[in-house]
């Protein structure tokens, strides 16, 4: 491995690379964060580079993101409110039975409505684990920087060079060449460098493997140098390089699960494993990784309630998880175009051999998970007398021979619908 490591100060001629023809964040926190792909996303901009086109909802401001429940850190999940799981019951009686779905309604955040089906049943996570290796580079960072500010500086300053842990990624990421005003498209390579708020940005938004595996093993590295991070690359090569590979394996699960058991999360249904990349998985041997859509609503839950890690942390997290792309999946239904999204995909298929059958990309006859996650703040901007809809959902599935894409799209506009009709 030659990878460097060191503070940067982000200037306007850096290169960025970031997976997918989008990403997350607010497209004004260029200046907050030195994610140089919000420099070339500006609306001013976005036209010109290619950059993706936008609903209303994508547009919010990042000094707008806000956390809900900050008074209600008492609060969890438990009893189902009758109206919303009634309504829940009646949009997935005619459904595959392999949906999974939890759903909490804070509209109101001093009477939150909580509703759910299935919603112990824990699968492959997919990429909505690396909503669990952000979480974990969050706590280290906690754990050795107290000052927020010290950990915005480290975000924003620590280079990170992608090696053979960042192997292989099929995912084109969009490279911004600032100074002369250009945007391409090709995988993460070996020798990409990218600061580690980047990192982060590139694990959620684009969900590029290349990210979550190389983003893990920072957060293992804050948790073993502590307030020395960041630390020469020959010093942390050589002791990844001489721990034991079983020593590795238990300081990568603690490194993700601890900030979750800390606020009570059950790490038994809420688990990533194993990391995203053939060359992280080399160096790091995993074990199963599975999630529960109540444990990953409980999630989003400690999010708004500002208990993820820290309130710092959550607010940072939620912006990350903001959608400024091109909306798929659960997000790209129409009931939410004005709506803020915030959201991580995740999904895994596999087949088998079976006469008649041709294989496809997310329609797998043996396996076929598709999982979501979404906060949703509908309107984005409410109009003067509007009242926004304000809710957490967690969605899971497994159907097999189909993409369920549309699906989740459709169940979108049911659960808006429900939670509309609930809060009239």
């Amino acid at each position: 491995m030659n990878n460097r490591l060191r503070l940067l100060a982000p200037t306007s001629a850096c290169i960025v690379l970031v997976a997918g023809l989008a990403a997350a964040y607010p497209l004004d926190g260029y200046g907050h964060t030195g994610i140089r792909r919000l420099w070339a996303y500006d609306p001013e901009l976005r036209e010109e580079l290619g950059g993706p086109a936008l609903p209303a909802g994508a547009l919010h401001g990042y000094e707008s993101v806000r956390l809900h429940l900050l008074d209600q850190s008492d609060y969890d999940v438990d009893t189902t409110d009758p109206e919303l799981q009634a309504g829940l019951e009646g949009i997935f009686a005619d459904r595959d039975g392999s949906y999974s779905i939890a759903v909490l309604d804070i509209t109101d955040p001093s009477a939150p409505r909580y509703g759910a089906l299935r919603e112990t049943t824990a699968q492959l996570p997919g990429s909505v684990g690396k909503l669990l290796v952000t979480t974990g580079v969050f706590d280290a960072l906690a754990r050795s920087f107290p000052e927020p500010a010290d950990r915005l500086e480290i975000l924003r300053g620590s280079w990170i060079v992608a090696d053979d842990f960042s192997q292989r990624d099929s995912h084109s990421v969009p490279i911004v060449d600032v100074a002369a005003r250009t945007l391409t498209h090709r995988p993460i390579r070996i020798g990409d460098g990218f600061t580690l708020f980047e990192w982060l940005d590139h694990a959620l938004s684009p969900s590029a493997n290349a990210a979550g595996a190389t983003a893990w093993r920072e957060a293992m590295i804050l948790r073993e140098f502590g307030a020395r991070y960041p630390v020469p690359a020959d010093e942390w090569q050589a002791w990844l390089a001489e721990t034991p590979k079983t020593e590795l394996t238990e300081l990568s699960l603690d490194t993700l699960e601890a900030p979750l058991r800390a606020v009570g999360l059950d790490t038994t249904q809420l688990r990533q494993g194993t990391m995203f990349t053939t060359g992280g998985r080399a160096h790091v041997p995993g074990v199963r990784s599975l999630a529960s859509p109540k444990q990953l609503l409980r999630m989003l839950l400690r999010i708004e309630q500002g208990l993820l890690v820290d309130e710092f942390s959550s607010l940072e997290i939620k912006r990350l998880m903001y959608f400024t792309r091109r909306r798929y999946r659960y997000a790209v239904s129409p009931a939410l175009n004005d709506a803020a999204v915030y959201f991580k995909s995740g999904s895994f298929y596999r087949c088998v051999d079976e006469e008649g059958f041709e294989c496809r990309q997310y329609a797998g006859n043996s396996t076929n998970i598709m999982n979501s996650v979404a906060i949703i703040e509908n309107p984005a901007v409410p109009q003067a007398g509007e009242r926004q809809r304000v809710y957490l959902v967690a969605l899971t599935s497994n159907v097999l021979r189909k993409n369920s894409a549309e699906d989740h799209r459709d169940l979108a506009t049911e659960i808006d619908r429900l939670i509309a009709g609930l809060n009239r």
